[in-house]
């Protein structure tokens, strides 16, 4: 029983896990400070509120705080995509470009070939 766990723990996946929590939860504090400091400020001067609590309140109904949630949400979203995500795949790119390694593009069915020859046939010859 032990060893099966020590196999679990010291495998590859289970350690690239592990990490990638540890430095999301650090890198959470980075990108909360970027929409709480940087981007909630600025949508502020453009809007003149930096929340949308009170939009769309009707007693105890606030749809201004959903609407709060969704904009931190989407600012969040951005800010994980072009901080993280957009320079790893030019990453990954240049990597599998310096090994050579170069996907080749998807075969096409010759039916859909075909097909697509048929259609534009027909096309030419509705229009003559």
């Amino acid at each position: 029983m032990l060893q099966g766990f020590k196999d679990f723990i010291t495998r590859g996946n289970v350690m690239d896990l592990a990490v990638g929590v540890i430095i999301g939860a650090a890198f959470g504090k980075i990108v909360d400070a970027l929409v709480n400091s940087v981007l909630m400020p600025a949508i502020a001067k453009l809007v003149g509120e930096p929340k949308f609590d009170n939009f769309l309140a009707f007693g105890d109904i606030k749809f201004g705080v959903l609407l709060t949630a969704i904009v931190n949400f989407l600012l969040i979203a951005l800010a994980v995509y072009f901080a993280l995500v957009l320079p790893m795949n030019k990453l990954a790119e240049r990597q599998a470009a310096k090994a050579g390694l170069v996907e080749e593009p998807e075969a096409v069915d010759p039916q859909l070939e075909l097909l697509a020859q048929i259609r534009d046939e027909l096309k030419a010859n509705r229009g003559a």
